[in-house]
């Protein structure tokens, strides 16, 4: 990623569910990110509905400067799955957002990312939260992307883990995962013409499922704000909690209370994995993590296997690496950096000295 001396330009691709919103308000609370733009994709839930949540909680964080486009409605090649069950069936939990008096971009997301790529050649970092359908398209609209952005970051897939959907594939591949190998073999395509290429940063669920949010750190990100942490962990717990008056604070405790009921019944512990917020405080701060260069491709036509993002590790394919797969992370610095910034932008919002 090209060293710059001033805020990260950050495009954010997503498709906002519960996590997504957290990593929308990360970017807005964090003082070394410029967002650019951010574009919508189906996902979590359908894309007109991730379009409302993104600007909802854009809004919310007083980012109502902020474009937000539209991109294509349905994956490449399948039929479109979501998530209710995960993200409820608006995609932001138990939560209840105002309608936004935002408007939507006139651009296709594609074309904005496309677009902004080629205003500022080798300085937009594109990260990616939801399905690369997006990414796909506006790879296959300029061949020349990966050499115009400075870093495309993803959340996406498994490399030496199980997957989260199924065996062996993570939710943001399987939902399309034609785009996904659309997307990886551009970037092995082009770091194979020019090696100067920057490579993907990819983050699958082997770090995010490292970044474990709990009630406790509610406490605390309510302290922050200023407010009575044990009731704002109270009503991350139980319906029946106190509903606090700071809007950040309400639709932190009720979008993840939600998620956090989905953890308690799928992966055993009352929390949750954000994977998102993770990909973009990386994103912000490569230092978070340690990844190792590697050939990576998405698996499309397995009977059993679709959606697997294939990592060759020995070298088997003599392909150039395309990607840098996060290994490691510090997990424990991103959920104090999290904290911290959710829990000064709370106070912003209700008038407290942060």
């Amino acid at each position: 990623m090209p060293v710059t001396s001033g805020p990260t330009p950050l495009i954010i691709d997503c498709d906002t569910g519960i996590d997504d919103g957290l990593a929308l308000l990360y970017a807005c609370a964090s003082p070394g990110a410029e967002i650019v733009a951010v574009t919508c994709t189906a996902g979590n839930v359908d894309a007109r509905q991730v379009a409302q949540n993104t600007r909802a909680v854009l809004e919310l964080a007083g980012r109502t400067d902020v474009e937000v486009a539209l991109g294509r409605e349905v994956p490449l090649a399948r039929e479109l799955i979501t998530t209710p069950e995960t993200h409820g069936p608006l995609g932001i939990g138990w939560a209840e957002l105002p309608p936004t008096s935002m408007p939507l971009s006139a651009r296709h997301s594609a074309d904005l990312i496309v677009e902004e790529a080629r205003r500022r050649p080798g300085g937009i970092t594109l990260v990616t939260l939801g399905p690369l359908t997006n990414v796909a398209l506006a790879v296959l609209r300029e061949p020349e992307l990966p050499r115009l952005l400075g870093r495309l970051v993803i959340m996406g897939g498994a490399y030496r883990v199980p997957g989260n959907t199924t065996p062996v594939s993570e939710w943001n591949i399987h939902v399309d995962p034609e785009a996904a190998q659309v997307v990886f073999r551009a970037w092995m395509s082009a770091i194979g013409r020019d090696a100067s290429v920057p490579r993907a940063l990819a983050l699958g669920l082997d770090v995010t499922e490292r970044a474990r949010l709990l009630p406790g750190h509610l406490a605390a990100l309510g302290r922050r704000a200023g407010t009575d942490g044990a009731a704002l962990e109270a009503r991350v717990r139980s319906a029946e909690g106190p509903a606090p008056a700071n809007p950040v604070l309400r639709y932190l405790a009720d979008s993840l209370r939600f998620y956090m009921e989905f953890h308690a019944k799928a992966d055993g512990f009352y929390g949750a994995f954000i994977h998102d917020p993770l990909v973009v405080a990386v994103a912000l701060d490569e230092t978070l993590a340690r990844a190792t260069p590697v050939a990576v491709d998405v698996e499309v036509a397995g009977e059993v296997a679709a959606g697997q993002t294939v990592a060759d590790w020995r070298g088997l394919w003599q392909r150039s690496p395309n990607a840098d797969v996060a290994a490691e992370v510090d997990a424990g610095a991103f959920l104090d950096r999290l904290v911290d910034r959710l829990g000064g932008l709370a106070a912003r919002a209700a008038g407290v000295a942060s």
